[in-house]
């Protein structure tokens, strides 16, 4: 069942991005490994869970946009972007656990951990969560920010740095908007149960907060949501001043448009590319 699963979001995957969407595989496959790999034995290793969570997480990042992406300057805003969102994350994660009180001892998983062998920092674990559970939100609100710039440009012709800032923050804040209601919702999924089992004790919603399940679930969600939202400003400036320096539009298009079309076969305007061959009683330019 599992398995059909996989193949049915891996070809839906092929069949709407093609080579994009392919490559985009073959990064979350990088992905994976780099939990599996590094990630995991580093932490069971006893190293210092913040620091294996940042590397850990550049390391992804470098992998998903690049391959899914192309290795361009739009790519390279995009992962500046992350990773400068991905580390004010950090900073504010370590700074808000510290004054919540998390220890990281409220779970089940953190008992057993204990009980073992595993010589691991639980407080340092709860931090790595944040982060790498931040990544994947943070990877999309890039990506679509230098995207939208490099469009902007490309369509619009030669703009200021500040002109293309104030355009592509629009756009920011209409995707901040979707996508922190997305974070919010995803992380009350995971959390339904322990919603429902606090419900069911009718204890007062000030104690259910307070109790460090929901208090780290609390502080995960909101320092994830300040770093996606730091993110649009950031990398839309980034993307500003890079795209503004472009001499020309068609170098803002080849740059994004060459990794979906790896062969050349579409001209500058798309299929109209090929005018002159749809109709073969029709001469060819010369």
């Amino acid at each position: 069942m599992l398995l059909w699963l996989t193949v049915l979001f891996a070809a839906s995957v092929v069949v709407l991005g093609r080579w994009r969407g392919l490559a985009a595989l073959v990064g979350l496959g990088i992905s994976l490994a780099v939990l599996l790999v590094f990630t995991v034995p580093a932490l069971v290793d006893g190293s210092d869970p913040l620091a294996v969570a940042l590397v850990s997480a550049a390391a992804i990042s470098f992998a998903a946009i690049y391959l899914a992406h192309g290795f361009n300057s739009m790519s390279t805003v995009a992962l500046m972007g992350t990773i400068g969102s991905l580390a004010l994350t950090a900073v504010l994660a370590t700074v808000f656990v510290q004054l919540a009180g998390i220890t990281g001892l409220a779970s089940e998983q953190a008992t057993f951990l204990q009980l073992g062998s595993v010589e691991v920092g639980l407080q340092g674990l709860v931090l790595a969560g944040i982060v790498i559970g931040a990544l994947g939100a943070l990877d999309d609100m890039t990506v679509t920010q230098a995207s939208a710039v490099w469009e902007l440009r490309a369509a619009a012709g030669p703009r200021s740095v500040a002109q293309l800032y104030r355009s592509g923050i629009r756009i920011g804040r209409d995707h901040v908007a979707s996508t922190v209601n997305t974070l919010v919702l995803a992380y009350a999924g995971a959390s339904m149960p322990l919603l429902l089992f606090f419900s069911l004790t009718a204890q007062p919603l000030g104690v259910v907060a307070n109790g460090e399940l929901v208090a780290t679930e609390i502080v995960r969600t909101l320092v994830g949501s300040i770093g996606l939202v730091a993110s649009v400003p950031l990398t839309t400036a980034l993307a500003a001043w890079t795209a503004s320096q472009a001499t020309s539009p068609a170098m803002l298009v080849a740059t994004h448009d060459d990794h979906d079309d790896p062969e050349g076969l579409e001209g500058p305007e798309g299929h109209e590319g090929h005018e002159g061959h749809d109709d073969p009683d029709r001469p060819a330019p010369t």
